[in-house]
């Protein structure tokens, strides 16, 4: 099945009295649970051109040669409020990750700046994306944006390949795509990546929500369109409810009084 576009645009002055109620559509819930993935639209819920601003103050990713990162741990507060947690690692463990360069290693980035998390509309995006997987208070949520740009083919991946990120609840959508041709997302049944059952090149504003712990996915390489401009594509990457003991203990050890995912 190849997915290239999705139809969107919704009708503001029928929202309902619960802005997050019908913030993915109807049909979104129900293909992730009927077929363990989903894709949405959500350039009619946020300000896509002031999210990307954020994309011109990242900082190179010191693990990663060509590619540039931010990430930060959030969680729901009793009230619904999203708040950030504070300072914790990533940590994949080898099991989830096959890159040599960020296998069974603690890695630290930079934080999310308080400008973007505090913008209304990622405020309502962490909370509807909390909503899509049930998500309740003080379970941690990673939110990273990460990207690559310049010339060249470049593996988006680094080696990882076709891969599971170690979570249950695991959503990508794509911030900016510029100059780029590749970078097609598959995914699988089986590591091996015999058993396909999606493609989907996503544009900006597109997300691809899935269950990490059920399916497995890669992205093509990255390369130039027109060979006299660089590229460059940024996504966000928001996930949950990790299997990765390796993470959960790490997760444990910084934030106590977290609710984890440790029956797995």
């Amino acid at each position: 099945m190849k997915l290239d576009t999705l139809k969107h645009g919704y009708d503001v002055t029928s929202l309902p009295v619960n802005p997050l109620a019908d913030y993915w559509g109807r049909d979104v819930r129900q293909r992730l649970e009927h077929q363990d993935w989903s894709l949405a639209d959500v350039r009619e819920r946020i300000d896509l051109p002031a999210w990307q601003a954020f994309l011109d103050d990242l900082p190179r990713d010191p693990y990663v040669n060509r590619r540039w990162k931010r990430m930060s741990w959030l969680n729901l507060t009793p009230d619904g409020r999203v708040e950030s947690m504070g300072e914790c690692p990533m940590a994949q463990g080898g099991a989830f990750n096959d890159a040599e360069s960020m296998a069974d290693r603690l890695r630290y980035y930079e934080p999310l700046t308080p400008e973007f998390l505090g913008r209304p509309d990622v405020k309502a995006f962490v909370r509807a994306w909390a909503q899509l997987w049930n998500i309740g208070p003080r379970e941690p949520i990673l939110m990273q944006i990460t990207g690559v740009r310049g010339e060249g083919l470049v593996d988006p991946l680094q080696g990882q390949g076709i891969h599971a990120d170690g979570c249950k609840a695991l959503s990508i959508m794509v911030v900016n795509r510029e100059n780029v041709t590749g970078a097609e997302n598959h995914l699988y049944i089986d590591k091996a990546g015999t058993r396909p059952v999606a493609d989907a090149t996503l544009a900006p504003g597109e997300i691809l929500h899935l269950r990490d712990d059920r399916l497995y996915h890669s992205v093509d390489g990255i390369g130039q369109l027109d060979e006299t401009q660089p590229f460059e594509r940024f996504i966000i990457i928001i996930n949950t409810r990790f299997v990765d003991e390796f993470q959960n203990r790490i997760l444990r050890r910084h934030f106590p009084d977290a609710v984890l995912n440790e029956a797995y």
